[in-house]
């Protein structure tokens, strides 16, 4: 029997399946220049193929690039809010998962608790794909990467610095770092670090991953400087947030301690004069828009990895 292809963690896969699926994300958006979006691709490799997309959590970029992706690929979704499915009635996740295992091909899910997902994925007989939990947020990373190497080329020994909240974006860069081999240093206040096993594991993997509770040390001569948003959905002390991340704004004056070639990016929505300033995110060394586009081939990317491409 075939193993099944879950979209999990990035630490759960190889470099080598990692970089496959990064390079493809390249391929397939190169070979798309100049065509409308509703095209689908020469080769198809997902015709005939259903992806169920299940929301806990609103969703624009998720939402949007995985029905792109799919469709693009040749096949197509359907798509559901958890709160229109019986498993918003309190249907076990398990038996969830046997169902649309016998009803689709794939299933993408953005989650509340990464627990639940990984248990739809024990159970699940089909590729089970992480759109965003709270401990983790695979696809923006590849996204993320594919951004950073057409701007700069191959991430392997660049710096990454990473400002702000130590949440479920800033764990899939910890995830990624030993697989590509780039330097990440990690600037938050100390109660709002990332997961320390997350950390040790990196580490112990060979990466080389630094927390730091001052940004412009962070900042300093790195490639890429990378924020988010202060709070996140389900978060409820918004105003102690506010207050500890009030230094770690990412503003014209903490891009200039970064390389003067470097870049900014920022998986969205973006709080405007909170995390980062006006003239950062429409600046010229921001990548955020190429960075929410290239969801859509990164996604493609890893459809096609876990359906066997």
């Amino acid at each position: 029997m075939t193993q099944v292809r879950h979209f999990l963690d990035l630490w759960r896969l190889s470099s080598g399946d990692l970089r496959a699926i990064l390079d493809d994300a390249k391929a397939r958006k190169a070979a798309r220049k100049g065509w409308p979006k509703g095209r689908v691709d020469a080769d198809a490799p997902c015709r005939d193929r259903v992806l169920a997309m299940v929301f806990e959590k609103n969703s624009t970029r998720t939402r949007f690039s995985f029905d792109a992706a799919i469709h693009q690929l040749g096949g197509r979704a359907i798509i559901a809010n958890a709160g229109d499915m019986q498993l918003g009635r309190g249907e076990p996740v398990e038996d969830t998962a046997r169902v649309l295992s016998r009803m689709v091909d794939a299933v993408m899910i953005r989650a509340h608790s990464h627990e639940d997902v990984e248990r739809f994925a024990r159970v699940a007989t089909v590729p089970v794909i992480n759109g965003l939990t709270d401990k983790s947020h695979p696809c923006q990373i590849l996204a993320d990467l594919q951004t950073i190497e057409e701007n700069r080329g191959d991430v392997r020994g660049q710096t990454i610095a990473w400002v702000g909240d130590g949440n479920n974006v800033c764990a899939s860069f910890i995830h990624a770092a030993p697989r590509f081999g780039y330097r990440l240093r990690i600037a938050c206040p100390p109660q709002y670090h990332p997961d320390l096993m997350d950390l040790a594991r990196a580490q112990q993997e060979g990466a080389e991953v630094l927390l730091l509770d001052d940004p412009k040390m962070a900042a300093a001569q790195a490639d890429v400087v990378v924020t988010d948003t202060w709070v996140s959905m389900g978060d409820a002390d918004h105003e102690a947030r506010m207050e500890a991340f009030e230094p770690f704004a990412v503003d014209e004056a903490l891009m200039e301690q970064a390389a003067p070639d470097a870049a900014f990016l920022h998986c969205l929505p973006a709080h405007r004069g909170e995390e980062v300033s006006d003239a950062v995110l429409d600046g010229e060394q921001s990548l955020v828009w190429d960075e929410a586009e290239n969801r859509i081939h990164a996604q493609k990317a890893i459809l096609n990895w876990c359906l066997g491409g």
